[in-house]
């Protein structure tokens, strides 16, 4: 099975730094590159951009199906590693202020932007954050891994909803025998709705805003991402097999595999390396180590 290309960064942008992309609740590309930016080494891995100095300005580029838009974000202090976008034309944005800063915009790690580009809020949204994703309906959603959850009481609960003015609703609590959320390898959200899987035990964890929650047993552990249909759940990779694709069926407390299939980029290529997936209902977006190309699988 093959991947569809779904974005692509203008080539009038090829010398400005990424500091992060995403696809959005609507279906569109999100770049938010920086003019003044430079690779700096990371603990965690590859090097990364990172703003030479702050305050600085950075430039939104959004693709809605290959009609392309700017907004510039002005006096932004965050180093930033996620963005999504909002209802009513915002934006949220989340990162790490400066090191050994105790200022309101150091604790103050997540920031909604206005449709003018300029900074409405900021907020607290706890250390170490995975995954951030917002749907069509002013939910928010975080999702953590074990930096934070050991560690800040935010973070503790592992998945957290906020309202899109960067107020906390809800944070997970496992049912009594439940292993707590270590880390959230994979996070799907739609409408009303978020998948979860999560270390150690790695379950299929169904929230919705109405409060009702589910916990089902799954085949695959640690998988890079979800896509859900119906009773139709993709996961992909786990198990050391990055390019594989398991077909489950869901009942009412399990996820029973029905096929599993290679997943390859559009030109038949293995598919090996790639940046965490972002599942948004039956939609699996994927990148690779270049932040510029966008793919898609439907499921």
């Amino acid at each position: 099975m093959a991947l569809r290309p779904h974005a692509l960064l203008p080539r009038q942008y090829d010398h400005q730094r990424v500091l992060a992309t995403t696809v959005d609740a609507w279906g569109r590309t999100l770049w938010l590159i920086c003019p003044d930016a430079e690779l700096r080494p990371s603990p965690y891995g590859r090097p990364s951009p990172q703003p030479r100095g702050r305050p600085y300005d950075a430039l939104l580029i959004v693709d809605d199906r290959g009609a392309i838009r700017e907004l510039s974000l002005r006096g932004m202090t965050l180093r930033v590693t996620h963005i999504d976008a909002l209802p009513n034309g915002r934006f949220v944005v989340q990162g790490y202020g400066t090191a050994g800063d105790r200022t309101a915009d150091d604790r103050h790690n997540a920031q909604i932007y206005g449709t003018d580009g300029r900074r409405r809020r900021g907020f607290a949204m706890g250390r170490a954050v995975e995954h951030l994703m917002a749907d069509r309906r002013h939910h928010v959603w975080s999702a953590y891994f074990d930096e934070g959850v050991y560690v800040d009481p935010i973070s503790a609960a592992g998945l957290v909803r906020w309202d899109s003015g960067g107020n906390r609703l809800w944070g997970y609590t496992p049912p009594e025998g439940v292993q707590h959320i270590d880390t959230v390898y994979a996070l799907n959200v739609d409408d009303g709705v978020a998948w979860a899987t999560y270390y150690p035990t790695f379950p299929l964890l169904e929230v919705r805003t109405d409060g009702a929650t589910r916990l089902r047993r799954t085949p695959v552990v640690a998988p890079a991402g979800i896509a859900v249909h119906a009773d139709h759940l993709t996961m992909l990779g786990g198990g050391r097999q990055p390019d594989r694709l398991h077909r489950c069926r869901l009942t009412e407390d399990e996820a029973l595999l029905v096929e599993e299939a290679c997943l390859t980029l559009p030109n038949g290529t293995p598919l090996q390396r790639y940046a965490r997936p972002v599942g948004r209902g039956r939609h699996l977006y994927l990148r690779g180590t270049s932040p510029r190309q966008w793919y898609v699988l439907r499921v």
